[in-house]
């Protein structure tokens, strides 16, 4: 029988990355999304890659009523959950509003989890969780301690998630923690769609390269690094999308595991721009500009423990990460609009 798998901003970015490769793989999807990061046109775009238009609620979870209806209406074997505001320097503007929105939806989800007793979840969580004073690279057991208000929503959420397994022990929790997810489909129907001026890395060069955007500003050239630039670990979006598969697939046992999901290794902002114009040959005009609050100069995986226990890998490199992200943004210059 099909298992159906409800996903919580699954219009989003990863989310709808993760719808195509859900079906791929077998299962059916309903998806919740309030629209305030995504675009509706998403699930058209979704229709002509899987063949099926999945069910769609445009639902806010902190609307716990429209929530229950959307449990009431299906049967669920498992959540995958992504929804949540996600732009670092925001949350540190609007702590409050982070606070509210990522926490209270979670617990709103998992009180009509555990109602309807679909205790299987997986968790949309985050490298900005380990501090940074913690060795290159990090693993699962590295040291927490996040530096914005968005790092600690995340943070909070895995402590909740943890304190729910010890009062219900029938719960099959995974929290993976992404590093810095790129790249788009390579049929150039879905990819990164951000509102406004990106606030990450690789939307900014090709919105640069598309002509929407004058220069790249690149946050500080003085960190201890390379070439003085922040060093990142770049992983492209269907691989992170065929992580959460695999997590889901997994998810057989009682307990909380804790994955990584990045390429365990790092690259610096120079070097993204001289790989994308290498891949693309489009030129990045940049200035660099003072560092931005709450970045780390390096941040990047260690992914043995993934690449152990969930038999996966991060396969597509920087080439084709720069190549699906242009091939996005060329034939979408304005994103879903």
């Amino acid at each position: 029988m099909t298992k159906t798998i409800l996903v919580t901003g699954g219009a989003g970015y990863i989310g709808s990355h993760t719808i195509v490769e859900l079906y791929h793989a077998g299962y059916e999807a309903v998806i919740v999304d309030n629209f305030v990061n995504s675009h509706p046109h998403v699930i058209d775009r979704l229709e002509k890659l899987i063949g099926v238009r999945p069910p769609v609620y445009e639902v806010d979870l902190l609307n716990k009523d429209q929530l229950y209806e959307v449990f009431q209406e299906n049967a669920f074997d498992g959540v995958i959950h992504f929804a949540g505001l996600k732009a670092v320097g925001e949350s540190n503007e609007k702590p409050l509003l982070y606070y509210k929105n990522n926490i209270m939806s979670t617990i709103n989800l998992c009180e009509l989890m555990s109602e309807f007793n679909v205790k299987n979840l997986v968790f949309s969580s985050s490298a900005t969780v380990y501090s940074p004073e913690n060795q290159m690279p990090v693993t699962e057991e590295s040291l927490l301690g996040p530096t914005n208000p968005y790092g600690r929503t995340k943070l909070f959420i895995e402590e909740i998630l943890k304190d729910l397994y010890q009062s219900d022990q029938e719960w099959k929790i995974t929290i993976l923690r992404y590093f810095n997810p790129v790249g788009a489909h390579s049929s150039g129907l879905i990819g990164e769609s951000p509102r406004g001026i990106p606030n990450n890395l690789m939307p900014y060069i090709t919105n640069v390269a598309i002509g929407n955007l004058e220069k790249l500003k690149v946050f500080g050239d003085d960190y201890d690094t390379k070439d003085g630039t922040g060093v990142r670990d770049y992983i492209h979006v269907v691989d992170l999308a065929k992580g959460h598969v695999k997590a889901l697939e997994k998810n057989k046992a009682p307990g909380v595991n804790i994955y990584n999901m990045g390429t365990g290794r790092g690259y610096s902002v120079l070097e993204m721009i001289q790989a994308f114009e290498k891949a693309t040959g489009r030129k990045i005009p940049y200035e660099i500009v003072g560092r931005r609050k709450g970045d780390v100069a390096i941040s990047y995986a260690d992914v043995q423990k993934s690449n152990k226990d969930l038999d996966w890998k991060a396969e597509k490199d920087i080439h084709e990460m720069c190549k699906d992200a242009w091939n996005w943004q060329s034939n979408n210059p304005n994103g879903y609009e």
